[in-house]
């Protein structure tokens, strides 16, 4: 029987739904478990047809909202969602229209992902830390590529594969029906 995301740890689920839904900026970091596992489960229902695209490439699969959801809480469970949110850190920093906001965002990505004492550290090579750490001396819009490139590159090679071959990514296949887009849509609860 498939049981989609419900095979992962609830501890796993809760935070990714807070990651993502106060990344959406939907719920703040103190909402409540319920609130959170009922986002959860009006957030992810993907159809078959987008389940299977995501196997076609990376790309796709972080293009989609359900497949970046589906990603998210599949390194939430292996303890490595640090990758998505420095990616995504990265991505957000590099849209950053006004130039004096530039040094502060950066050195809130690199405190918190790059540091030496960075609680949330990525797993990137000497040189790139030491070229990143140097970037920091006049952060610039790309000031983060290198690093950035080199979590990319891990996530497509290593974490990608994983997930496509998981339980919870079988699940959601099983669970997902052609070309359902109800299956899309949050469930309504029927009055008694």
């Amino acid at each position: 029987m498939c049981k989609g995301l419900a095979s992962l740890p609830t501890c796993c689920l809760e935070r990714y739904t807070e990651l993502t839904l106060h990344r959406e900026g939907l719920l703040g970091y103190g909402t409540s478990r319920v609130k959170k596992l009922t986002a959860l489960r009006l957030f992810l229902r993907p159809t078959l047809e987008e389940c299977l695209r995501w196997k076609e490439s990376f790309e796709k699969l972080l293009s989609s909202k359900y497949g970046l959801c589906a990603f998210t809480a599949f390194l939430v469970s292996e303890f490595s969602e640090e990758n998505i949110a420095f990616y995504f850190a990265c991505e957000d920093y590099r849209t950053t229209k006004s130039p004096g906001k530039l040094p502060a965002k950066a050195q809130k990505i690199y405190d918190e992902f790059i540091g030496s004492d960075a609680p949330r550290e990525i797993n990137i090579d000497h040189e790139t830390r030491d070229i990143t750490r140097d970037n920091m001396l006049d952060p610039s819009p790309s000031c983060f590529n290198m690093a950035q490139y080199k979590i990319y590159m891990l996530m497509a090679k290593d974490c990608y594969p994983r997930f496509l071959r998981s339980p919870a990514y079988g699940d959601l296949v099983c669970q997902a029906k052609p070309g359902d887009r109800a299956a899309t849509q949050p469930r309504r609860e029927k009055a008694a």
